[in-house]
C-alpha cells in the first residue's frame, strides 16, 4: 500500500493545527446510503450555519471515479465557464456553545478503500480523536406524513440504548460509512451511526426533513448545539410538492394512506414496549416485523409501479 498520508493535503502545517475541543469526527458521505440526499443536505447545512475552517482535503484523483460521478459543468452561450469538481474535505466546525469538532464530508470514495481507512487513522491519531459519528439515510416503507424514524447503531451501549432497530443478523452491501463505523470501533473509539428512514418513494429527490432529522439525531448523541433552522422552509416547500402530487392521483394517495395505516398500527402496537427516543420520533420495528412488512408491501407495490410513475416520481427499486 502506498503511503496513506499522501492522500491528505493539509491547508497549513499540520503541527500548527489545533485539536478540536470535542474530540469527535462526524462523517457524512454522499452517494450509496444517502436517501433523499439527506446526508448531503445535512452536511451542507452544518457547514453553512457553524463557524467553519477547512483543515484538509483528500486527493479526489486517487479516490473518485469521475465517469461514475461526472462533475457538473456550466456552458454559457458559446463556451464552458465553470466546473464543480468533487471534494472530500475535513472541516473544523464550531457549534453555538463554542465547541469545535471535525466534519468529514463529500462523495463516498470509489477506490482505495483500505488506503483511505488508513488515512483516517492518521487523522484520528494526529488530532487524538476519541468519538466518531456517521450519518446515513435509507429507504423505508413509511409515509411522508409521519415523523422520520431515526436509529442509532454502533459500539457504544449508552448511546444506542432504546434507539436501535432490532434487525437481527443480516447482510448489506459494504459502504464506507459502515466500514468506518466498524474500523474505528475496532480501534477503540466510541463509534456510532445515526440513520434516518426516508419514505421509499422520495429517495430520488431532495428531502430536507431527512436532513433535519439527522441534525437533531446528531445533536442528541453528541451533545452538540446544532440548529436545523433554515431547513424548515425547504421542508415545507418539499411537503407541498408531494401534496400536489397526491392531489387528483388516487393511486398514489392510496399507497400513502396504506403506509399511514401501517405506521399508526405499528406505533400503537409497540408503544408500550419501545422506549421513547429523544431523537426524532419514529417507529422502530423488529427484524421479523420489518421483513414481513417490506416483503408484503413491496410485493404489492411492484404492480403499482406504473401507476406511481404517473405521479411524476421515479420508482426507487
Amino acid at each position: 500500500m502506498r503511503s496513506p498520508e499522501d492522500l491528505i493535503a493539509y491547508q497549513s502545517d499540520v503541527q500548527t493545527i489545533a485539536r478540536p475541543s470535542l474530540p469527535t469526527l462526524v462523517y457524512a458521505f454522499q452517494g450509496f446510503v444517502d436517501a433523499g440526499s439527506g446526508v448531503r443536505l445535512a452536511a451542507e447545512h452544518l457547514r453553512a450555519t457553524c463557524d467553519s475552517e477547512l483543515i484538509a482535503t483528500f486527493d479526489p484523483d486517487e479516490l473518485i471515479d469521475y465517469r461514475a460521478r461526472r462533475p457538473r459543468m456550466t456552458f454559457a452561450s458559446d463556451h464552458f465557464t465553470a466546473v464543480e469538481n468533487p471534494q472530500l474535505s475535513l472541516t473544523r466546525l464550531t457549534d453555538k456553545a463554542g465547541r469545535s469538532f471535525f466534519l468529514l464530508d463529500g462523495p463516498e470514495p470509489d477506490y482505495q478503500w483500505n488506503r483511505f481507512l488508513a488515512a483516517i487513522d492518521v487523522v484520528v491519531d494526529q488530532f487524538e480523536l476519541t468519538h466518531a459519528v456517521g450519518l446515513s439515510a435509507i429507504p423505508w416503507p413509511s409515509p411522508h406524513t409521519r415523523p422520520i424514524g431515526i436509529t442509532v447503531h454502533g459500539n457504544d451501549p449508552e448511546l444506542i440504548a432504546g434507539r436501535s432497530a432490532v434487525l437481527g443478523d443480516i447482510e448489506v452491501p459494504g459502504h464506507m460509512g459502515a466500514l468506518l463505523e466498524l474500523h474505528l470501533g475496532e480501534r477503540g473509539l466510541s463509534s456510532v451511526g445515526v440513520t434516518a428512514q426516508v419514505p421509499h418513494y422520495l429517495v430520488q429527490f431532495d428531502y430536507p426533513r431527512c436532513a433535519m432529522a439527522l441534525i437533531e439525531g446528531l445533536s442528541d448523541v453528541t451533545g452538540l448545539e446544532l440548529s436545523a433552522v433554515g431547513l424548515e422552509d425547504q421542508a415545507v416547500k418539499a411537503d407541498g410538492e408531494v401534496t400536489d402530487q397526491l392531489t387528483g392521483n388516487d393511486e398514489f394517495a392510496a399507497v400513502v394512506s396504506a403506509l399511514e395505516g401501517q405506521y399508526d398500527q405499528m406505533l400503537e402496537a409497540r408503544s408500550a414496549l419501545t422506549k421513547p427516543s429523544s431523537a426524532p420520533q419514529g417507529v422502530v420495528p423488529s427484524g421479523d416485523e420489518i421483513a414481513a412488512q417490506v416483503e408484503e408491501f413491496l410485493a404489492g407495490l411492484e404492480g403499482e409501479t406504473g401507476k406511481e410513475d404517473k405521479s411524476g416520481r421515479d420508482d426507487p427499486h
